[in-house]
């Protein structure tokens, strides 16, 4: 029988029709809060929901098919038809910026068992080539692995863990595994590749493997090398030969269900937090599906806050100061800010020693909610870690670069992303740095196709020149 899960807001307190102003905070008072009560039912791998508005119009019925992004996608358009609702998958084009000087490598599928394309991109250059592994999401094939010797032509070379043979620590299979982000470095006589997986108990975790060649075969530490919602692994080897880890906490994961939550319960906050109607009702809808959302696998879960997250997007600063006025959100806005951290790498690969450094969080407009993917490079005697910063599906998404002395610091930030979306390839990403025929230093990172964006959607593989002068970098064709 199918199981079924029933949600529903607390009315809003009537003086939100009465002042403009609660608890001290000014909002802007529009029409009366349209709240939602909503029933979830269960069916396979998809689901039903029966959505009744507080304006008594009526129940409506809508259907997600099964856990795909693209199911998600069409019961938010059936929203946005009905209700006014966000589409978190649309978004409005870039702006026209001057082209950049930027170059597509692999614009298309190379192989069938690479399912959604060459997403963080890590490319190392070694004596026989150039050496590309890349997100493979919850393809049965974990990160595949693409050679060449000249940069334009491109031939896939297996997997790092191919179908049966991913970590036994990992969750692994379509529609369950998450592998994400490899980045390969060489290690004295070996090659470590860090990368991100779900442990069996759904935990972020980052673990390691090691080969002889960049080629594979490749063995797993057989234990993640640390957990805890960590992503976005980077080694990098100093000037001494010491090897560090960097990576990211991804605390974006962890406000958008618990402030649907707070404005479940407290529904005076939304019209506080949003100016637009639109929002206002995406927040209501999603405050109203959280309980079913916490049912949900990791990725379903993101899906069905989507439409919040980019709702607070177009809010930013002022969802986070009213949150933060509100007395009610420390444990919401304490998870907004993303650091990445260094720690040294034992010289065995299989354990962090040391002291734990921040590096960088989002402070910046520019980064929205997160910061991720980072990659260090050093050069004429100076650090410059490149990142990228805010919603991987939006056009707002860039990468962005940070200049120190010392690799634990103090970093001296851009003000503005080194590359953002332009009409022709949208939110450009998580970045590594190699070098060109010329052996000139160059950037490789991903891109959308315009017009498109999301989970398991094609992400091109780009290559854009770099120049390095103190504490700036510029791109060269």
């Amino acid at each position: 029988m199918p199981s079924r899960i029933a949600a529903a807001m607390v009315a809003p307190d009537p003086k939100l029709m009465e002042s403009n102003e609660v608890d001290g905070m000014a909002f802007s008072p529009g029409t009366p809060l349209l709240t939602f009560a909503v029933e979830a039912i269960e069916e396979g791998e998809g689901f039903a929901l029966n959505v009744s508005p507080s304006d008594g119009s009526g129940v409506r019925s809508y259907r997600v098919e099964g856990p795909e992004p693209e199911a998600f996608a069409a019961m938010f358009d059936a929203l946005h038809a009905d209700f006014g609702t966000r589409r978190p998958h649309h978004a409005e084009p870039p702006q026209d910026y001057p082209a950049p000087p930027w170059r597509p490598l692999i614009t298309g599928n190379l192989h069938p068992r690479i399912l959604s394309g060459y997403g963080d991109p890590a490319v190392l250059r070694t004596d026989d080539g150039w050496w590309l592994v890349a997100t493979s999401n919850d393809a049965p094939d974990a990160f595949p692995i693409l050679h060449s010797t000249d940069l334009e032509t491109w031939d896939p070379k297996g997997f790092v863990f191919e179908k049966g043979r991913t970590p036994a620590w990992t969750a692994a299979g379509l529609k369950v595994g998450d592998f994400w982000a490899p980045e390969i470095a060489r290690v004295g006589e070996e090659y470590w590749l860090s990368y991100t997986a779900r442990a069996a108990d759904r935990t972020l975790s980052i673990g390691l493997a090691r080969a002889t060649h960049p080629g594979g075969p490749w063995t797993d530490n057989g234990e993640p090398l640390l957990t805890g919602t960590v992503i976005d692994s980077h080694v990098h080897v100093d000037a001494e030969g010491t090897p560090w880890l960097l990576w990211k906490k991804d605390s974006n994961s962890h406000w958008p269900r618990p402030l649907a939550a707070l404005l479940r319960e407290n529904p005076d906050l939304i019209p506080v937090l949003f100016d637009e109607e639109g929002d206002r009702r995406t927040a209501a809808f999603c405050a109203a599906i959280q309980p079913f959302a916490n049912t949900r696998r990791p990725m379903e879960r993101f899906f069905l806050m989507q439409p919040l997250i980019r709702a607070a997007l177009a809010n930013w600063r002022k969802v986070k100061s009213a949150l933060e006025a509100s007395g009610l959100a420390a444990h919401v806005t304490e998870n907004m800010a993303t650091p990445i951290y260094a720690q040294q790498l034992g010289a065995d690969g299989r354990s962090l020693v040391g002291d734990r450094h921040l590096l960088l969080a989002n402070d910046l407009d520019w980064e929205g909610h997160l910061i991720e993917g980072p990659y260090l490079t050093h050069r004429d005697g100076r650090y410059y870690l490149f990142y990228a910063g805010n919603d991987f599906t939006s056009p707002s998404y860039g990468i962005g670069y940070a200049v120190a002395d010392r690799i634990t610091g103090p970093w001296r930030k851009a003000e503005q992303p080194l590359l953002r979306s332009h009409p022709d390839w949208s939110a450009p990403g998580h970045a590594s740095v190699s070098v060109g025929i010329d052996g000139e230093p160059r950037l490789f990172f991903h891109a959308f196709h315009p017009g498109t964006g999301g989970y398991n959607v094609f992400r091109a593989l780009m290559t854009v020149g770099l120049a390095f002068s103190g504490d700036e970098v510029t791109l060269v064709p």
